[in-house]
């Protein structure tokens, strides 16, 4: 069950933060997308250490997926951890007004693809090989 948390905290958060570009009389949302954003993040670390630790070797087709999954698991947390790091940095810095946004706000849109990807990959070993992760 906690995979499924970092795929809706990182995608709403982007979504939310995009919304946020739009919408700029309501500065809640682009402080919502940096909530999610680290919550998603730390979500993210949950999951890939359940992964790391619970989940069981795999042979032939499932194992080729399964590293494909995990690949994409490192990418996802890895840009997290980068959007995470950079967003805080600037919420204390006041940078929030100037284009160093437009690298957090890239960021998280590759960390909401990486994530989308993974979860792909991790339901396609779920459902078509019945292998739980």
């Amino acid at each position: 069950m906690l995979v499924h948390f970092p795929i809706a905290l990182v995608i709403f958060g982007f979504l939310a933060e995009l919304a946020s570009l739009f919408v700029k009389k309501e500065a809640w949302l682009s402080r919502a997308g940096f909530f999610l954003l680290v919550f998603g993040t730390l979500s993210a670390l949950t999951a890939w250490l359940t992964g790391i630790f619970f989940t069981s070797p795999m042979s032939d087709s499932a194992g080729e997926i399964k590293a494909t999954h995990a690949l994409f698991a490192w990418l996802t947390l890895g840009t997290l951890i980068a959007a995470s790091v950079f967003r805080i940095l600037l919420q204390f810095r006041n940078g929030e007004n100037t284009n160093l946004k437009w690298v957090a706000f890239a960021l998280y849109a590759l960390a909401a693809v990486f994530v989308s990807i993974t979860g792909f990959f991790g339901g396609t070993l779920v459902y078509n090989y019945m292998m739980p992760l």
